[in-house]
């Protein structure tokens, strides 16, 4: 059975479930619902210009009981207890257009809740709402060890990122550039592909690469900056990465491009690099799986391995609230993550010993980038569900749509910090007029 077909087969309720789910549930929501309910008895309540929310089973609200707001949510949703009509990406946006509309800000919390179940009881237990909840989806990450332990950050790194790389595949471009792109033009004819190119370009260039120097790739990813470094600057690169799958893929492109004297990928934790210095150093979206704890060990470390006079480069997210990005990214997708305001971000990095030079926001780029990603997901569906089930691409349905609104809603952005170490008499090296 899949979990289309998937339905409850409980007696219905007097009165159609949906209507008598909507009057329980209203009161967290002001009284009026931001979205219409279809149940499992085919019963509809709510707005009919609304989304709808197809509840398929009482799993559901067992969830919903046990962990109110996003992740029990985010639970019935990747097991298909819980669906949305049309288009997920579309849905969700009218949906918070709604809650807006209603003041509707905040996430029911268990306190809100449990009084108004209470308050219906029968009602609850008719709809099946009570009673133990069902055990946590397969996909949900299940962390063991010291928190940013470097055995535990290679688990979590391994949770999200090793797929597979034919997985990866079909959602990236040719360059296999898993970070935000920087888009250059509005002509319909330009790609992803091209705006991460232009991004790959754009380091390059802030950074200085010259011909013959030694470049650092922290977290390298499937090693479109590596490889672009090498191939269009004449560097000398080092890429670190603790995913044994990235670390594959990069080896056969190296060999396939004839890459073997300028790029060397390691299996390595930032932490145990031991031969710097460097010329220059990037890590691009790398640094809010260090933890709150490591950022300044990092920082430090990047300090250290780079030479006086080089320059470094971090493009990583920043975030106001909710520094791991919320219950869903948590449990789902990048166990431990942490980010901070890009403020805080520079204050660890001048902490370090490094001189901040420039500071570039690409909030609005991601926006277009995860859109882009997101469309050819879509386009993928079955081949992605062929290759992971349908359980996993859920998941990932789900995280690049919630991506995409953060994102366009400013809950979360996304810099490059462009920085030095300077010399013992203080000079950057750098120009005075910024060449990119």
């Amino acid at each position: 059975m899949t979990m289309t077909e998937k339905r409850e087969t409980a007696t219905t309720t007097p009165g159609g479930i949906a209507r008598q789910l909507a009057e329980l549930i209203a009161p967290l929501f002001g009284g009026a619902l931001p979205v219409r309910l279809r149940a499992w008895d085919g019963s509809t309540a709510g707005p009919t210009e609304a989304p709808t929310v197809v509840l398929r089973d009482s799993d559901a609200l067992r969830r919903l009981l046990r962990h109110p707001g996003e992740l029990g949510l985010a639970q019935a949703y990747v097991t298909g207890e819980l669906d949305v009509e049309g288009d997920l990406l579309d849905g969700f946006r009218r949906v918070w257009s709604n809650a807006r509309a209603l003041r509707i800000t905040g996430r029911p919390a268990l306190t809100t809740l449990a009084p108004t179940l209470a308050g219906g009881l029968r009602t609850a237990f008719g709809l099946g709402a009570l009673g133990l909840p069902p055990a946590p989806p397969a996909s949900q990450a299940r962390l063991r060890g010291r928190l940013h332990s470097p055995t535990r950050d290679r688990d979590a790194i391994s949770h999200h990122y090793d797929l597979s790389n034919d997985f990866y595949s079909l959602i990236l471009d040719p360059h296999m550039a898993y970070s935000c792109g920087y888009w250059t033009s509005e002509a319909p004819d330009y790609t992803v592909e091209d705006a991460q190119r232009d991004k790959l370009d754009l380091v390059c260039r802030k950074l200085g690469i010259e011909p013959g120097g030694r470049h650092l790739d922290i977290g390298c990813g499937w090693g479109s900056l590596s490889l672009y470094a090498a191939e269009q600057f004449g560097a000398h690169v080092v890429g670190v990465t603790i995913a044994k799958e990235q670390k594959a893929f990069i080896d056969q492109r190296i060999r396939e491009r004839g890459l073997e004297d300028q790029v060397e990928i390691r299996l390595q934790d930032y932490r145990e690099v031991p031969d710097g210095p460097f010329d220059t150093i990037s890590s691009i979206e790398m640094g809010e799986h260090v933890g709150q704890g490591n950022y300044l060990t990092y920082t430090r470390k990047i300090h250290d391995l780079l030479r006086p006079g080089g320059r470094a480069l971090i493009q990583q997210m920043s975030r106001t609230t909710r520094p791991g990005g919320g219950p869903f990214i948590e449990a789902f997708i990048a166990p431990d993550m942490h980010m901070r305001p890009v403020g805080e971000t520079v204050a660890l990095i001048e902490q370090a010993g490094l001189e901040v030079r420039d500071v570039h926001a690409l909030r609005e780029h991601y926006v277009r980038t995860v859109d882009a990603w997101y469309a050819t997901f879509e386009a993928n569906w079955p081949q992605v569900v062929a290759m992971v089930g349908e359980e996993v691409a859920r998941v990932w349905r789900l995280y690049l749509v919630g991506g995409a609104l953060t994102f366009e809603e400013g809950r979360m952005g996304v810099d490059q910090i462009l920085m030095v170490r300077p010399t013992d008499r203080g000079r950057s090296g750098m120009p005075w007029v910024r060449p990119w």
